[in-house]
């Protein structure tokens, strides 16, 4: 099957099958909101569907432009992100609307490379949008497309590096029409047909054609270059709790790790201690766990009820409801708030 007859092919299975997702419009639609579609691309690096949608219309109701977002208070933005995680992205998220606003009068540039020139946006967002939103016949290229293309294909080489190999072939199946249709049907493709494991090859539409189904591999593909051992971490953490109710929490950083969120104070996370914000009779609540891209990480939890007149030495005391501590905080209230 020529390249254009597969896009054609996997246009008219979207037109009948495309998933109904808050930031979209139907297929064949026209143009989609471009405030509308960066921001559901952001949110969605590193992240479900299902985890996002409900982050997507609590910010697009509280936010429902670039220029409302741009204004926002950075505490505010990063609270609203709590717990969907990578939370670089909410602090590129902040920077990119207002350099929207500072340098292009509120509107998105219109083609794939203005848009790289924005902060926190990469190819493959750059691509989704400029496609999308644009109608420029740019070819994205996230996991679902590696994973479609190296089947489709028979791409045995592992990723990483076969990469620019896999996009070469996507960018030949791109069309010039309907490229932002195309983009989110070859999207929809992975996320619904061809999945990581017992893809649904009967009901695909670019069975026929699919190389890897032919040899009865598709399941075994993309291949992974091995990944290495996370290494452990491991710290401590203090929860104080006051008369009132308030917990004592801190800014961390704005850079680094969970920079900008909240957080409870605590020891560096090598494994060598630290001094508590205050003192206390602490209690051994146990530990947390949790796992970022590059390591493991283990916390131990003390908490302790502290008066009225309690002065800390670090951070200050807060309401809280847990939702705007991020996810490796929030188990940490989870463990004090249930024992």
């Amino acid at each position: 099957m020529r390249d254009e007859e597969l896009s054609e092919h996997l246009l008219t299975w979207y037109d009948a099958h495309a998933r109904v997702l808050p930031w979209r419009i139907p297929p064949g639609g026209g143009a989609a909101d471009p405030y509308r579609i960066w921001l559901s691309e952001v949110m969605l690096q590193q992240t479900t569907v299902a985890a996002v949608q409900g982050y997507f219309h609590r910010f697009t109701a509280r936010w429902p432009t670039v220029a409302d977002l741009a204004a926002a208070e950075d505490a505010d933005v990063m609270a609203e992100w709590a717990g969907l995680g990578y939370y670089a992205r909410a602090r590129n998220l902040l920077a990119c609307a207002r350099a929207v606003m500072a340098d292009h009068g509120g509107r998105f540039p219109a083609t794939r490379d203005g848009l790289l020139a924005l902060p926190g946006i990469g190819p493959y967002t750059a691509a989704a949008i400029a496609a999308i939103a644009f109608g420029e016949a740019a070819t994205v290229v996230d996991g679902n497309v590696e994973r479609v293309i190296a089947r489709l294909r028979h791409v045995e080489d592992p990723l990483p590096a076969a990469k620019p190999r896999i996009t070469r072939l996507a960018e030949a199946i791109t069309p010039a029409d309907r490229p932002g249709d195309y983009a989110q049907a070859i999207m929809d493709l992975g996320a619904t047909i061809c999945t990581p494991r017992n893809p649904a090859c009967g009901i695909c539409p670019w069975m026929a054609p699919c190389r890897a189904r032919a040899e009865g591999i598709a399941a075994t593909l993309p291949r992974k270059a091995a990944k290495t051992a996370k290494p452990l971490r491991e710290g401590v953490i203090w929860l104080a709790r006051r008369a009132d109710g308030a917990w004592l929490v801190e800014d961390r950083p704005a850079r680094g790790l969970l920079g900008g969120m909240w957080g409870w104070p605590g020891s560096p996370w090598d494994g060598g201690g630290g001094a508590a914000p205050l003192t206390a009779d602490w209690r051994d609540l146990g530990e947390v766990r949790h796992t970022f891209s590059h390591f493991h990480l283990r916390l131990q939890v003390l908490f302790a009820e502290v008066p009225q007149g309690a002065n800390p030495e670090r951070g200050q005391f807060r309401t809280l409801t847990g939702r705007e501590l991020p996810t490796v905080m929030r188990k940490g209230y989870a463990l004090a708030t249930l024992s």
